[in-house]
């Protein structure tokens, strides 16, 4: 059985990919996996690393900042396609499957000209135009909201949620708290912006820090490596501390933990940070980066939100002030919390690596 998996320029497409890849791997030793990427994007570094094979095409996103950015980006399309037609055809795939991301496009596009079994997964609520295209033309689409569903006409379509590391949902709450060495009846909130922080996020925060010293509330807040120090630096007191119910990190690589601990969330609305919070019930205060494209983490947020399973603050209006009272609205109403917890959950597919499966072995 031969396997190419597609999926590129951020986390949120790479990472289901490679779930998929072990899975397969687990469950089918002998299968030949091939994962096409870009030389310049996240997957260049992070898929060669887990010992799968990976292959380049030349290809980038479209720039949408100017009209001679654009055309220039377009101008180069062409070429993708030539190279995924030459790795597709030197391969020889059973099954070519797309996560995402512009890399997948001519990839799986033309596995499906050229009579392959194809397969995408879109990760957010509204797909973007790459998908909404290749759905009409791949014989299965997978989706993490079953909101995507209206805006497709796919041949063939199933729920199957988004694949989330293992290690979320290993630890309960008492046993993350002691781990963290928080206290074990406190009101928790963890605060993140992704690997490498969230400006606007950490603005905010600084901002409203003042109000929360000495308050009945513990905060983990992960800052990003490469403003860590500056933070660090601009909140301390005299003696160099920062508030003692505030811890400060650059990083966590095992932010699990984290989210195990805390009752409340602040962050960005990518899929995988919401499949994350739904497995383990974790309401969240959404801060949808401004950037993604077609402005998909504002519309995966609403869906939440809808669903009274979130709040959210848009980021142009995000301040300390604005960020302290959604935070106490929801700390103060142990009904609002336990609401939005339940509906979060109600939205987890923890079984979603199966289902999966399941498509891609039928």
């Amino acid at each position: 059985m031969k396997v190419i998996i597609s999926g590129g320029g951020t986390g949120g497409h790479i990472y289901p990919a490679l779930a998929i890849a072990a899975e397969l791997q687990a469950i089918r030793p002998e299968v030949k996996i091939l994962y096409v990427g870009t030389e310049k994007g996240l997957e260049s570094t992070i898929v060669p690393k887990v010992g799968l094979e990976f292959k380049t095409i030349d290809i980038s996103g479209l720039d949408r900042s100017s009209m001679l950015k654009a055309t220039k980006t377009i101008a180069r399309f062409p070429v993708s396609f030539y190279q995924a037609w030459d790795i597709l055809r030197a391969f020889g795939p059973d099954i070519v499957i797309g996560t995402g991301g512009y890399v997948s496009f001519p990839v799986v596009y033309i596995a499906a000209v050229l009579g392959c079994k194809t397969i995408i997964h879109e990760q957010n609520a509204v797909p973007g135009l790459a998908n909404r295209h290749l759905a009409k033309k791949v014989d299965h689409t997978m989706l993490t909201f079953a909101e995507a569903e209206k805006h497709l006409q796919a041949r063939s379509l199933t729920v199957t949620g988004l694949p989330v590391r293992k290690e979320i949902g290993q630890v309960d709450k008492d046993t993350a708290r002691k781990m963290l060495q928080l206290k074990s009846d406190q009101f928790t909130l963890v605060v993140f912006g992704g690997s490498r922080g969230a400006a606007s996020i950490n603005k905010a925060m600084s901002e409203m820090l003042f109000r929360i010293s000495g308050m009945q509330m513990q905060v983990i807040w992960i800052t990003g490596e490469a403003n860590y120090q500056e933070i660090i630096t601009q909140i301390s007191d005299a003696a160099g501390n920062p508030p003692e119910n505030v811890s400060i990190r650059p990083y966590m690589y095992d932010i699990e933990i984290a989210l195990a601990a805390a009752d409340l969330a602040v962050c960005r609305a990518g899929a995988s940070t919401i499949s994350e919070l739904a497995i383990l019930g974790l309401p969240a205060i959404f801060i949808p980066y401004p950037y993604a494209a077609e402005n998909h983490q504002e519309k995966n947020a609403r869906v939440l939100v809808e669903k009274n399973a979130a709040d959210m603050i848009i980021d142009e209006f995000l301040d300390g002030d604005t960020l302290f009272k959604r935070i106490e609205r929801i700390r103060q109403d142990k009904t609002i919390l336990k609401t939005m917890g339940q509906n979060m959950l109600n939205e987890a597919k923890p079984d979603a690596l199966k289902k999966i499966m399941q498509v891609i072995l039928s």
